[in-house]
């Protein structure tokens, strides 16, 4: 089953802060490399050795490198730093959205919804005319997926927090998505995917069902 063309790709080299597209990459078992490889800490307070998110800081997304970062936690008296690992992943090495899961909550909130709220990996377009429906996230699981040379399962179904709210270049947040999601979706938006087989990933590669 084809269920649409990659139209972008990300990485975010620290986790929580800006990503950063991309043209193709290499998929590995452990994800795309530099993804997510680096993680705020916070050093005092409540948050002491936890980590430092959009959850903590609304405006992490919006910046780009480590040090802006840091400079903005200080501004809000928290003094963080940043963790070096292969990854930090909250459940699985590769995130997908595809733009039909965005359509009902767009009709909510009465515009389209930007996909970059949800900070994937693969953002995929669906197949205009398509008789049918890609399934939702919960049919997904567990289903293989192949994209570009390399070979995906679907682990399971994203469960979003209060970052999605935040709009991806700092205009007003919408509390409207997160609570749409929360009641009409179990606060699912995107799947977690695993990596069966490593290979090349481009923009402009079909996303295919097995």
């Amino acid at each position: 089953m084809l269920i649409g063309t990659l139209e972008a790709l990300r990485r975010y080299p620290i986790k929580s802060l800006r990503g950063v597209a991309l043209d193709s990459v290499r998929v590995e078992l452990a994800g795309i490399p530099g993804d997510r490889s680096g993680a705020l800490f916070a050093r005092q307070g409540s948050r002491d050795g936890k980590t430092y998110r959009g959850k903590e800081h609304d405006r992490l997304h919006l910046l780009r490198d480590a040090a802006a970062a840091q400079a903005s936690a200080k501004e809000r008296g928290i003094t963080v730093e940043v963790r070096r690992r292969e990854h930090f992943f909250d459940v699985a090495p590769i995130s997908i959205l595809v733009d039909q899961w965005l359509r009902e909550l767009g009709a909510h909130v009465g515009y389209a919804v930007e996909w970059e709220r949800f900070r994937p990996n693969f953002f995929v377009r669906a197949c205009e005319g398509s008789a049918d429906p890609v399934p939702l996230e919960q049919a997904l699981v567990d289903a293989r997926l192949a994209v570009g040379t390399a070979q995906l399962r679907v682990r399971s179904p994203i469960e979003r927090c209060v970052t999605v709210n935040y709009h991806p270049r700092g205009e007003a947040a919408d509390p409207r998505i997160l609570q749409f999601l929360a009641t009409q979706r179990s606060a699912w938006m995107g799947i977690y995917c695993d990596v069966l087989e490593p290979g090349v990933v481009r923009a402009g590669d079909p996303l295919i069902c097995l």
